[in-house]
């Protein structure tokens, strides 16, 4: 397929004002299903299940079989709803969504529709530069998800040129909570950025809830990407856009960007924009054409016969309102006192996507300055080139281990990188892998003025040039020891002996 011609982004947004929308799916960690006592394949405990495994006839739909409500997950819809500033509907009822797809079994999925659990909110989200843009939100509202397709035999795992498709209903009635924005203006040239930070957002919401592990690779959160443009001075909005289940905040950014100028190009040479879902690629960074939708899909509605409205009383609503956690704002607001970082600091440390883990190991008795540089340094690296998230390799716990070691004059940086090192690659607790790779530093001085007077030998001025007060001198000596002590020598403890030395 030709790759689609693109303006630039800055002549985009002379011509045309870019009008967002998002629609953000969060998979609720509960214990079982939606409508079922299946396991939920999104709680922790039930990871990695064989497929078709975690099934029961409800998830199937077949005959005979009825859906329970799982009061869990609507006390959690409540929660994220009261968290996003919506109302809570005094009653709200199921629907059914009526299309065939191969993973729902059934024909129809059990969604809401005119009667969500929650409606009318709006969230502040935070901009790399601190600008705080409100996002308005119409509704968030309770669904099930469909089951997943892997796709057989084409080049690059989709439907498209493969031998066969297998269907794995482990997945089929996970609780679902559908967050949708109202079209979105003001964005401007920080739309991608805008995108980009709201569903960061929603993944701090639904983290702090403890509702959701909101894990984008895993597709606890997806998110689906509108996007229209419309000339300049025009009051009426252009024809949208949907790119589907963008999986990562990266992707978001960039789909967002994508389809802006994908849209610029075609309405500047008088083209038309078809209103229809789109699929992002992320190796190559575009979107490709999917099914076309109009506003008045036909789904045919209709309440869902088997399920009675959800009316949460007065009491319930405030009881979980009152239980509400700091919201993730006024907790960044707070750290950011707390540890007595810079403004440009904790920016860098909100945007690695690393906060919660440093607090957690701030929490373990590390300070500030060292967890992070910890998370975001040497850790993200090697998380990085595994191509992992930096929380799946280590603990906080673990970090504060090795920090402590340096904390002791076990270590130093430089040793303790390998043994944060030896820690991931599964060799014990930071304690087993200083004796095993037998990194722990050399504290004894004797060993120290051998190598010392050894390092001086070679160097003779250098005594010279520090008692002429050239005290840089010593650095080339202390290069010399570190280096013949394999980097398990103290610098400071080095320096002092050069220095002593250079006096005696």
């Amino acid at each position: 397929m030709a790759r689609a011609e693109l303006m630039d982004y800055d002549k985009a947004l002379e011509l045309y004002e870019p009008v967002l929308g998002f629609e953000v799916h969060v998979e609720l960690s509960t214990r079982t299903k939606m409508f079922s006592d299946a396991p939920n394949p999104a709680f922790a405990d039930n990871h990695g299940a064989s497929p078709n495994t975690q099934i029961t006839p409800v998830d199937l739909g077949l005959p005979g079989s009825l859906p329970v409500v799982n009061e869990t997950a609507v006390h959690y819809s409540i929660s994220l709803g009261l968290a996003l500033g919506c109302s809570i509907a005094e009653s709200s009822r199921f629907a059914r969504k009526n299309y065939f797809y191969p993973d729902l079994a059934k024909n129809y999925q059990i969604s809401q529709f005119d009667e969500p659990i929650a409606f009318e909110g709006s969230v502040d989200i935070e901009l790399e530069d601190g600008t705080v843009f409100t996002v308005p939100i119409e509704r968030a509202h309770m669904e099930e998800d469909a089951g997943k397709l892997t796709h057989v035999g084409g080049a690059t795992g989709r439907i498209q040129g493969a031998e066969y498709s297998l269907v794995d209903y482990n997945r089929a009635g996970v609780p679902l909570v559908e967050i949708v924005t109202k079209p979105i203006f003001g964005a401007e040239g920080r739309a991608p950025e805008v995108g980009k930070a709201y569903v960061s957002t929603i993944r701090d919401i639904v983290r702090s809830l403890g509702i959701s592990e909101a894990r984008m690779e895993l597709g606890n959160l997806r998110c689906d990407a509108n996007v229209s443009l419309r000339p300049r001075g025009q009051e009426k909005l252009g024809t949208r856009t949907e790119t589907k289940n963008v999986n990562s905040m990266r992707s978001v950014e960039r789909a967002v960007r994508y389809e802006i100028q994908r849209q610029a190009a075609i309405l500047a040479k008088g083209g038309t924009i078809t209103q229809e879902t789109r699929h992002w690629h992320e190796d190559t960074g575009t979107t490709s054409p999917g099914r076309p939708k109009s506003d008045a899909d036909d789904y045919r509605y209709f309440p869902e016969p088997d399920l009675l409205p959800v009316q949460p009383s007065a009491e319930l609503i405030a009881q979980l309102r009152a239980a509400l956690p700091e919201a993730p704002a006024v907790r960044r607001r707070r750290l950011l006192e707390e540890w007595g970082f810079t403004e440009l600091e904790f920016r860098d440390v909100k945007n690695s996507g690393l906060l919660a883990e440093i607090e957690d190991t701030v929490a373990a008795g590390v300070a500030p300055a060292q967890a992070r540089k910890w998370w975001t340094g040497e850790i993200a690296r090697i998380a990085n080139t595994k191509g992992a998230e930096p929380a799946e390799l280590i603990t906080a716990t673990a970090v504060a281990e090795v920090q402590s070691l340096v904390d002791d004059g076990i270590l130093n940086d430089k040793l303790a990188r390998q043994v944060i090192e030896g820690v991931i690659e599964g060799e014990g607790s930071a304690a087993e892998v200083v004796e095993k790779r037998g990194l722990k530093l050399v504290s004894d001085d004797g060993p120290l003025i051998a190598a010392i007077d050894e390092a001086l030998a070679a160097q003779p001025d250098v005594l010279e040039k520090i008692r002429d007060g050239k005290v840089q001198a010593a650095g080339a000596v202390i290069g010399a020891v570190m280096k013949a002590m394999k980097g398990q020598a103290d610098a400071a403890r080095v320096r002092e002996l050069v220095l002593e030395r250079a006096q005696a």
